[in-house]
């Protein structure tokens, strides 16, 4: 039972800290949600307690952590594109890597303080693996990353391994590409759903994208979220791909999204821009989930066509609003 339990999110403004904040509350959960100290996020839900603070300063993620005494951890914010990351590699390390480091110290220090358990969650990911020529991945697959952002997550993947020894039940959930109407436009997904909808409405004339050949294994955002929910009330910490185990490319993507604003010859209309491809990528990524589905009992629960028409109608929608 996790009815009258505890909570704290950080990244709860991003996508799957809004997923998750929703499924904590339905579940009862008492949601602490951890912010830039600064801002005033406009989009949490009222029922969320706010709590502003740096998350590479160890005191100020410690105060949080031992004024609220969780019950779980999930730990979701910091930088997470690659490409940005190629741009400000210091900073993506700092954001990925030393906030990691000071929340699951900060929940030992309580947890030893109070004696009462706490269970941390990470958002790993599956860039972690760029670099290894297994496929699919699984939770065996060797360590490799290709890029800054890929080498700040393995940071913290290990980091969560090493307090895990020392006594916290922390898991790592090795995320891979999820998707949603809440997608920041920078991410390729949006860019396209968005380009699609401005096209359909005549505000837009062409899309412009990077290798249309990459491959991913694209699932959708509250799938994932359910996911890292079920390792917490799991309770045992352990690591866990997160995937829907069938990858498809982004041209893929791109044909979907215009079948759904009813537009068949879309290959006009799109171009690739080399200035858009990452220093290092890896064409196919896909990643096998036997573990969380037997250990969990999660599975994906919308397939990519779903995924894709999700997003596409809501951008549609969008611009009738405008």
């Amino acid at each position: 039972m996790t009815a009258g339990a505890t909570a704290v999110i950080t990244g709860i403004t991003g996508q799957d800290g809004h997923y998750l904040a929703d499924q904590l509350l339905r579940e009862a959960i008492d949601v602490h949600g951890v912010v830039r100290a600064g801002t005033k996020p406009t989009d949490v839900r009222p029922a969320v307690t706010i709590h502003p603070a740096r998350l590479t300063d160890a005191e100020s993620v410690a105060a949080v952590v031992d004024a609220v005494e969780p019950d779980f951890v999930f730990h979701l914010a910091g930088m997470s594109s690659v490409a940005a990351s190629w741009e400000n590699p210091v900073y993506a390390t700092e954001v990925n890597a030393l906030s990691t480091a000071a929340l699951l110290d900060a929940c030992v220090r309580t947890q030893d303080r109070t004696g009462k358990s706490i269970v941390f969650v990470n958002a790993s990911s599956c860039e972690i693996f760029a670099g290894s020529p297994d496929s699919p991945q699984t939770e065996n697959t060797p360590i490799r990353p290709i890029s800054p952002y890929g080498a700040s997550k393995v940071l913290g993947h290990s980091l969560c391994q090493v307090y895990r020894a020392r006594g916290l039940e922390a898991s790592n959930a090795i995320l891979y590409n999820h998707e949603s109407p809440r997608r920041p436009t920078r991410y390729v997904t949006r860019k396209i759903t968005t380009a699609v909808a401005d096209i359909a409405a005549g505000r837009q004339d062409r899309l412009v994208l990077g290798d249309l050949s990459v491959r991913r294994d694209w699932g959708w955002a509250p799938d994932f979220v359910d996911a890292m929910y079920r390792m917490a009330v799991h309770g045992k910490g352990d690591d866990f791909v997160v995937a829907t185990g069938v990858a498809h490319s982004i041209a893929d993507f791109v044909a979907a999204a215009f079948a759904v604003a009813g537009i068949s010859d879309w290959q006009e209309l799109v171009s690739s821009d080399e200035s858009f491809i990452r220093p290092a990528e890896r064409a196919a990524m896909v990643g096998d989930a036997t573990k969380a589905w037997e250990s969990l009992g999660w599975k994906p629960t919308k397939s990519f066509h779903e995924i894709v028409v999700a997003m596409v109608e809501s951008d549609l929608q969008r611009e009738r609003n405008t």
